[in-house]
């Protein structure tokens, strides 16, 4: 059945105002509460949410009327507004400030997205109020006299559904609005600090209204302005043109274990590695925005502390000239274990990483390929160690969905009770030490991409019969939720054992069996295909001479034949194993022989016990060597010897002719 597309938060909320200005139906549930009672006001008005322009706005004399009346405000809020916008530091934002009639008194940010968007009511003199222009951050704001921040499809005209805006009123000692400050822009600029930012410099500008000196304002500004800096929740640093440190946030001073008193007035070049020294001057040379760059940090407690950083130039725009960086900063590790939380394993392999020249391997490989070609479920069959994972990973990388997430998941390593909770996830109180929030399955996590079910024999029944469902509706429920998620997830399924003798036994469920069992691939045990062990042997003797800086003389035959002869039952994995081993204890420029194998590799104590060298031999010098011995410890007696050998004395004649064996018989 095809699949559903799994619907952003913006698409849904799109839905909801469609159902709402064209059905009049309010889905309420997927609305914040001001915004569907904004909606409904919106309405009321009679305000065409389809509408492409609406002039209202104020002639110059009235804008000068205005500007007069509310001059304490400009003055005071304006240094935010630019310390604003230095911060965001990003084309394409805008920072506005309106006063309690909804007018725009203020506009700092991108000219040209003024020009540009003139009709959405974003220049000096419009009117943004409800009443005028519906739902949105300034006008719901002054409505219900409370922060607030609206996204997308959630303005009420069609217009403003590709803008998000975040606003707070600004209010006096008698707790009156007197204006409103917001930032606005696009809505794929929308950040969750951006709220919190309007709000501290709102707050400022308000204790700024209640000062009487100036020097007592530049005081409280930069007050507030180091509270903005240190409320975000990741390192920022301020970084003056000549590559000085001007400022730095408290959580840069606890990530580095610096003091303020350390870095500000020093130049960055002082806590950076040396590889990374100048990159920050290059970065305000050529005035260019750097987004998610490796820096390293020196600090004192490690040798260096990796980091993945945004540079972002800082111009003032009055005299067309660049004051500066501002770098914000997050430790790599945090950036890393946040994607593997979200993406799951990382597809590392190729079909060109499949090593063997035999058929069985070739056949697996080339039926993997085609498999690669379409969605269709795969199970791989093979013992442990044949790389039944190498298989999953070269199938997705060869995919369509090769750019999409790899979940890989092991079903026999995981508790019982925690399989399902895995593979679907789980809502907020499903069980006893559920996240708070509750918590994304594999399944959700490999949207769009693979899942790899290692194991899959060892999955427990109760989880087999919701994977079963899974897979027939592509959809999901978390455990101990009610909400139909659909996904769309390319299954690859892996088993050592035998599943039809598991279904059989009841151990397995016959028609998860057969929804698995769509594509099987049997991948080739190492004894099936020992023509290929010389080939892997070469692979692994170059792979770890280089990483230990070993020097390998020559490999003696009698090292080839051992590894031959040996049953291998841990496969490739266990050859990998052996390989490292031996060239752990090799010595520099010796001879890779039989004798640097494993103890268990080799035959029992036959040879030793024979008095002969710790040396591989064939059938027929072993059966030699054997009948001589014997001969020799019996002294002569042929009857005694054939019986100690079990066969006839007529054999033995035969076969001491055959080896040309004389004694003094008896």
């Amino acid at each position: 059945m095809p699949t559903k597309k799994l619907l952003t938060k913006n698409e849904k909320v799109y839905g909801a105002w469609d159902n709402f200005v064209i059905k009049g139906k309010l889905k309420r549930n997927l609305l914040k509460k001001f915004v569907t009672e904004s909606w409904i006001r919106s309405k009321e008005y009679e305000i065409d949410p389809f509408t492409e322009k609406i002039n209202i706005e104020l002639s110059e004399d009235e804008i000068a009327q205005r500007y007069e009346e509310f001059m304490p405000l400009l003055k005071t809020a304006k240094p935010f507004m630019n310390s604003l916008y230095k911060i965001i530091g990003s084309e394409g934002l805008l920072v506005r400030l309106t006063d309690k009639d909804g007018y725009v008194l203020e506009c700092i940010g991108d000219k040209d997205l003024v020009l540009k968007y003139g009709s959405l009511n974003m220049y000096k003199g419009c009117n943004v109020k409800e009443e005028v222009i519906g739902t949105n951050a300034i006008g719901t704001a002054l409505h219900i006299g409370k922060p607030i921040q609206i996204i997308g499809a959630e303005h009420f005209c069609k217009q403003y559904h590709g803008w998000s805006s975040s606003a707070c009123p600004i209010k006096n000692d008698k707790d009156k609005i007197m204006g409103i400050l917001s930032i606005t822009g696009p809505r794929e600029k929308v950040h969750p600090h951006t709220l919190g930012m309007v709000v501290a410099a709102s707050e400022a500008i308000e204790n700024e209204l209640q000062l009487e000196l100036i020097n007592k304002q530049l005081t409280i500004a930069n007050k507030h302005f180091y509270a903005i800096m240190e409320s975000i929740s990741e390192g920022l640093i301020c970084i003056n043109n000549e590559g000085v440190v001007t400022d730095i946030n408290l959580f840069a001073r606890k990530l580095l274990s610096l003091k303020e008193k350390d870095i500000v007035g020093k130049s960055i070049n002082t806590i950076l590695c040396e590889e990374f020294k100048g990159s920050v001057v290059r970065a305000i040379r050529r005035g260019r925005k750097y987004e998610e760059e490796e820096i390293n940090f020196k600090i004192k407690k490690r040798k260096k502390l990796q980091c993945i950083a945004t540079i972002t130039p800082i111009y003032d725009y009055k005299k067309n000239n660049l004051e500066g960086v501002v770098m914000t900063f997050k430790e790599a590790k945090v950036i890393h274990n946040l994607i593997n939380k979200i993406v799951g394993a990382e597809a590392r392999f190729t079909f060109n990483d499949i090593l063997g020249n035999s058929e069985s391997i070739k056949e697996a490989i080339e039926l993997g390929k085609k498999c690669s070609r379409h969605d269709s479920t795969v199970l791989l069959q093979g013992e442990s160690g044949t790389g039944k994972e190498l298989f999953a990973q070269s199938i997705h990388n060869s995919s369509s969905r090769r750019d999409k997430p790899f979940i890989f998941l092991n079903c026999g390593a995981i508790p019982r009770e925690l399989v399902a909770s895995e593979l679907f996830g789980y809502v907020e109180g499903a069980f006893t030490g559920a996240k708070r929030g509750g918590h994304p399955g594999k399944f959700e996590l490999a949207d769009g991409g693979t899942i790899f079910l290692d194991e899959i024999g060892d999955m427990p029944l109760d989880a087999q019969t919701n994977l079963l469902r899974v897979l027939e509706t592509r959809q999901v429920v978390r455990v101990g939720g009610h909400e139909v998620i659909p996904v769309d997830v390319r299954v690859i399924a892996a088993t050592h054992k035998d599943l039809e003798k598991a279904v059989e036994q009841g151990n397995f469920r016959q028609d998860l069996f057969y929804r698995l069992n769509v594509m099987p691939i049997k991948i080739p045990t190492l004894r099936e295909r020992k023509e290929d062990l010389k080939l892997f042997i070469d692979y692994f003797i170059k792979r770890y001479s280089d990483k230990m800086s070993k020097e390998i003389k020559s490999i003696s035959e009698s090292f080839y034949r051992g590894m031959i002869n040996y049953n291998w039952p841990g496969n490739v994995r266990e050859l990998q194993n052996v390989m490292q081993h031996v060239i752990n204890i090799i010595e520099n420029d010796d001879v890779l022989s039989y004798k640097y194998l494993p103890n268990y590799m080799k035959p029992s104590n036959l040879t030793k016990s024979l008095g002969i060298s710790d040396e591989l031999l064939s059938l027929e010098e072993v059966e030699k060597i054997t009948i001589d011995k014997t001969i020799r410890e019996v002294e002569g007696n042929i009857a005694l010897a054939s019986r100690v050998l079990g066969i006839s004395r007529s054999s033995l004649y035969r076969k001491m002719k055959k080896y040309e064996l004389e004694y003094a018989l008896r």
